[in-house]
């Protein structure tokens, strides 16, 4: 395959967006060959068969790096509670939040799960995604724990995309273990995290360190297996209120510590050092009325990688749209749209530990997205607009 006449925007580090002009990207056998300037073909390349671009934008294809999207039930009745001015605790006295998703997630078998989660992946790919982030988490015991990470584990089969699992068994305290956070890491969690890891359902391990879930010394116990059974370490940290969390994820060299909306400036130097990446959910910051902005000028001081996601969840973050994630992250965040961009590309890639994708670059798979937009920009500004021309997973498309 030989993609000729396009505005590239490869996303490596030099030039803005890492843009090429008159662009051309050789794949071969799944992979980047070649990618360069028309007048700098290789000899070998010079007389290959080509498609005409037209002058389209190329970019690495779209990374959801942080989802929730394996889930029972939805919370569209609680949504419209609020809105008719009942407070979180009727929301909840009512059956609502976590419990009623728990509930339905629990009462759900594997195949209800995978094709309730076909649905938001569809919404994904459909916007050229090529990796989606999934994690379990509204289980809370070690049956339910597993059948999210097995329909997890079924949509790459179901749909051409790739998958990276998170086991999150410690998102939240299930009703049965109120008051008892301890117990429930002992009894449930860690046990659950050993069958995880026996089945190799999971890539990683996430938590939720929250004042509403659990603290820096439950998450380290959880870290501390973990990394026993050397599985990498994500986290959900700051989201809230400064519990401590990014800096514990920094001292474990985690992939990444998401929301962070409450990091400092020394969490951010200490995700720098860690080499870790923040992931920035500007989905949940809307739906709950958040306006603690995250440290967007810290991280950007330490060069800390900003990767963007949609967090797609049935409370939180009811959205399935990495483009209007872009445009949030710039105008919630203030990032720029080659910041945003980088976001659901080359950091989110970062943000997940795949190093064979993000960028446009030999020897990467080739794994693009083709734009009916004339600059990258425009992919950040447009809202409620889908420019897809075309997704290449793997050399096809």
């Amino acid at each position: 395959m030989l993609l000729r006449n396009a505005r590239i925007a490869t996303m490596q580090p030099g030039a803005p967006y890492g843009l090429i002009e008159h662009g051309v990207v050789a794949v071969q056998d799944g992979r980047i060959a070649w990618v360069g300037s028309e007048a700098d073909i290789p000899a070998d390349w010079a007389d290959a068969p080509g498609e005409d671009l037209g002058g389209r934008l190329v970019t690495p294809a779209p990374i959801d790096c942080h989802t929730h999207i394996v889930h029972g039930g939805d919370r569209a009745g609680e949504f419209e509670m609020r809105l008719e001015g009942a407070s979180y605790e009727e929301v909840a006295r009512a059956g609502g939040g976590i419990v009623s998703t728990v509930r339905a997630t629990r009462d759900a078998d594997e195949d209800a799960l995978l094709a309730r989660a076909l649905r938001f992946a569809d919404a994904l790919i459909a916007e050229g995604a090529c990796v989606i982030e999934v994690k379990s988490g509204y289980g809370l015991d070690v049956e339910t724990e597993l059948r999210m990470l097995r329909a997890a584990r079924a949509i790459e089969t179901a749909r051409p995309v790739r998958v990276r699992t998170s086991f999150l068994g410690a998102h939240a305290v299930p009703p049965e273990y109120k008051g008892r956070p301890d117990a429930y890491i002992d009894e449930v969690c860690l046990p659950a995290l050993e069958a995880v890891a026996a089945e190799r359902l999971a890539d990683a391990v996430d938590g939720f360190c929250e004042g509403i879930a659990f603290d820096t010394d439950q998450i380290g116990r959880v870290f501390d297996r973990a990394a026993a059974l050397g599985l990498p370490l994500k986290l959900h940290a700051e989201q809230l209120s400064h519990m401590g969390g990014t800096a514990l994820a920094a001292r474990y060299g985690a992939l990444s510590a998401d929301h962070v909306e409450y990091t400092t400036q020394a969490d951010a130097q200490a995700l720098a050092d860690a080499g870790s990446a923040a992931v920035l959910l500007p989905g949940a910051f809307y739906t709950l009325h958040e306006t603690q902005l995250p440290p967007v000028a810290a991280f950007r001081a330490a060069g800390v990688p900003m990767a963007l996601a949609t967090d797609c969840n049935p409370g939180s973050s009811p959205l399935a749209s990495l483009l209007l994630t872009m445009n949030m992250g710039c105008t919630l965040f203030r990032m720029t749209p080659e910041e945003a961009l980088a976001g659901i590309t080359r950091n989110a890639a970062r943000a997940l530990g795949l190093d064979d994708t993000g960028t446009i670059a030999p020897g990467l798979r080739a794994d693009l997205a083709i734009w009916n937009v004339s600059q990258p920009a425009e992919l950040a500004y447009r809202i409620g607009f889908n420019p897809l021309h075309r997704r290449i997973f793997g050399g096809q498309g």
